[in-house]
């Protein structure tokens, strides 16, 4: 029995120690990612943009020993979207939401504005993947039509650019479409279930959504917006940045 305890404690500090050995690997890796990135060098937003794309690695397995939790995938319990034009409105819940394809992304572009406390930056996607339920409730003319189940998006040859403003404590964030080279979706029980309809439906819609594309751009935006203001807000608000980018 003795030996059995003594054999627990062991793998115990064995296990500790690997531990506090792979933080502090973890916070070496990153300083030295960002450690030329110097704030007064003209050459400081290309620096971050090459030093975003290195810590790529860390989007599926997360930092945390410094707050950053593994956001690939990213789960989000809701994203609500309402809008009204012309005498017809909507009310969009997304719940249970899982956002893929971080760790594969790249920066193509990189902007610090110091003046206005934000940065804006550009990100391509070969694949974004989303899925989740929905629940639908719209009013056409005074129509009433609620539907629900389960819904899924691939993006492909995706773009898109985010602005994230420093707001008190926390962030404003927002997110634009730049471009999409091809679509998939497929939203479930539209038509109650009815599998040789839903499937008729969701050919149609995947080869012609490109006529459509504004007005399907403003739920991406927001669904992407969302995203990533959840993902500032868990993982990095509290990242220690100052301890890596120097003056």
């Amino acid at each position: 029995m003795y030996s059995l305890k003594y054999l627990i404690s062991v793998c115990a500090l064995v296990l500790c120690y690997l531990q506090n050995t792979n933080a502090a690997n973890e916070a070496y890796e990153i300083e030295k990612i960002f450690a030329a990135c110097k704030k007064s060098s003209p050459e400081f937003d290309g620096c971050v943009k090459r030093a975003f794309n290195k810590v790529r690695p860390f989007f599926k397995v997360g930092i945390p020993d410094m707050g950053v939790a593994p956001f690939d995938p990213h789960f989000a319990k809701e994203i609500k979207q309402s809008r009204a034009i012309r005498g017809i409105g909507y009310t969009l819940t997304l719940n249970n939401v899982f956002e893929r394809g971080w760790a594969q992304s790249t920066v193509t572009k990189y902007k610090t504005d110091w003046e206005n406390q934000r940065i804006i930056y550009s990100q391509y996607f070969p694949e974004k993947w989303l899925n989740g339920d929905y629940e639908f409730k719209g009013d056409a003319f005074g129509l009433g039509v609620l539907r629900s189940g389960h819904w899924n998006l691939t993006l492909r040859d995706y773009s898109q650019t985010t602005r994230i403003k420093r707001n008190g404590t926390g962030v404003d964030v927002h997110v634009e479409v730049d471009h999409i080279g091809d679509m998939e979706i497929h939203v479930g029980n539209l038509l109650r279930g009815n599998g040789i309809l839903e499937r008729m439906l969701d050919r149609m819609i995947n080869a012609t959504w490109k006529p459509g594309f504004a007005v399907i751009r403003p739920l991406i935006n927001d669904l992407v917006s969302t995203a990533f203001t959840d993902i500032w807000s868990k993982s990095f608000r509290n990242f220690p940045i100052q301890y890596f980018i120097k003056d």
